[in-house]
């Protein structure tokens, strides 16, 4: 997650200069600027159907490769297309990443501790897109470092985080439905809690089925994921990815210091969610928020050109709030499927979503040009208030619950 967020915080950043060595179009812009999520819309259903075929394990380890190459290729960029690619293949990895990983973390987690782990990877991918931004911020302003350096130093972080995965265990619950009983339980003994172990016995050894995503017993399940996770995050990655420009259009001078603002006011929001998600719940974490989030952007495309300094304000809360919502999007999938489609549930959720992040990426820039921010921040507002009514019927709450619990069909589990 920190990696997946280093790489998408640069290239808002270096798009100015990418602009120029490179000659690019709005076209070449947008395409550019969300072909990583582009990448993960593809990659998450791949990476979903491999994890939930041959197991977590594997996949967790030859995903983070390609995404190792795809870091370095972008030293030697020469052509528009080839950045495209690049990143579209970056994406991929991560995408599958988000199948694999969060599957196999909530797979190991305590029911007493899972929603802060969880909830965890949404802090990790802040501070990396934080720290991207930050380190290019210096980089392009300092030393005026070429763009492929900072884009290339997501190179970095993801050969560490390759090395910290040799090793990693299977897991017990994938184990099981694939029959493999006695494996499962030695590993579960060796890494898990007494309650998460006896809870194994609730699972059972069955063929994934991506078909059953839509499925009665766990439509709901699905349509609520999705649609939570594409309401957070399409204003999100359409302010942020060009937050330099929408400030300065609303009169904030120095863009980039305001960028930088934003993107530290969304990790103490992320890290206010891991703290207080598991006293308070899942739900009050998931829907306040949302309306929070909205009335903040209504706030921005009503009174765009009143004064920058309640502009600023409002960006703020919108980007703290939001934060904290969006850490449910780390929780949420990973607890409301059964272990035999949670990778390809997980995978979904995360193509899914990218197609607003992807759209938001591509559309903001061309409807500030003929829409004007403040219509623009309205709309982003809208899509909040979408969100914040969807969980307001659909969102469960975990809190506690064993993971054979959680993943019951959400009918039986929601609003208890």
């Amino acid at each position: 997650m920190f990696i997946d967020g280093f790489i998408l915080g640069g290239i808002g950043l270096v798009m100015p200069a990418l602009t120029a060595d490179l000659h690019l179009s709005a076209t070449w812009q947008g395409l550019i600027g969300a072909s990583a999520l582009i990448g993960i819309f593809f990659g998450g259903p791949i990476g979903g159907f491999l994890a939930d075929k041959i197991g977590r394990k594997p996949m967790f380890i030859v995903d983070l490769a390609i995404f190792l190459v795809g870091s370095a290729a972008q030293f030697f960029v020469a052509e528009p297309w080839q950045l495209f690619a690049i990143r579209l293949l970056m994406g991929m990895a991560i995408g599958a990443d988000y199948a694999i990983g969060w599957p196999l973390l909530v797979e190991f987690s305590p029911a007493r501790l899972r929603g802060k782990l969880m909830a965890f990877q949404e802090v990790a991918w802040y501070v990396g897109y934080l720290l991207s931004y930050a380190v290019g911020y210096y980089l392009s302003t300092a030393i005026h470092a070429d763009w492929r350096i900072i884009l290339g130093m997501s190179t970095v972080p993801s050969l560490i985080v390759f090395l910290l995965r040799l090793g990693s265990p299977e897991s017990p619950r994938w184990l099981i439905s694939k029959g493999k009983i006695d494996e499962a339980l030695a590993i579960a003994k060796a890494h898990m809690d007494e309650a998460d172990v006896q809870d194994l016995a609730n699972e059972k050894s069955e063929k994934p089925n991506f078909g059953k995503l839509f499925s009665p017993q766990y439509r709901n399940s699905t349509i609520f994921v999705c649609m939570y996770w594409v309401c957070n995050v399409t204003p999100y990655f359409a302010i942020a990815t060009f937050a330099p420009v929408v400030l300065e259009n609303l009169g904030i001078q120095d863009g980039l210091t305001g960028a930088l603002l934003l993107n530290g006011v969304v990790v103490a929001g992320s890290l206010a969610a891991m703290f207080l998600i598991e006293r308070v719940g899942r739900r009050k974490l998931s829907i306040p928020p949302m309306w929070i989030a909205a009335v903040a952007l209504v706030i921005i495309g009503l009174f765009s050109h009143f004064s920058p300094t309640i502009i600023l304000i409002c960006f703020i809360a919108f980007s703290f709030f939001n934060a904290v919502s969006t850490a449910l999007t780390g929780v949420y999938p990973g607890e409301v499927f059964p272990t035999e489609i949670r990778g390809a549930g997980v995978g979904f959720a995360a193509a899914f979503s990218r197609i607003g992040a992807a759209a938001g990426t591509f559309i903001l820039p061309m409807s500030v040009d003929s829409l004007g921010v403040g219509t623009t921040m309205l709309i982003a507002a809208a899509i909040c208030v979408l969100g914040a009514v969807i969980s307001q019927y659909l969102a469960p709450e975990t809190k506690g619950l064993s993971l054979s619990d959680t993943s019951a069909p959400l009918a039986k589990s929601a609003l208890k």
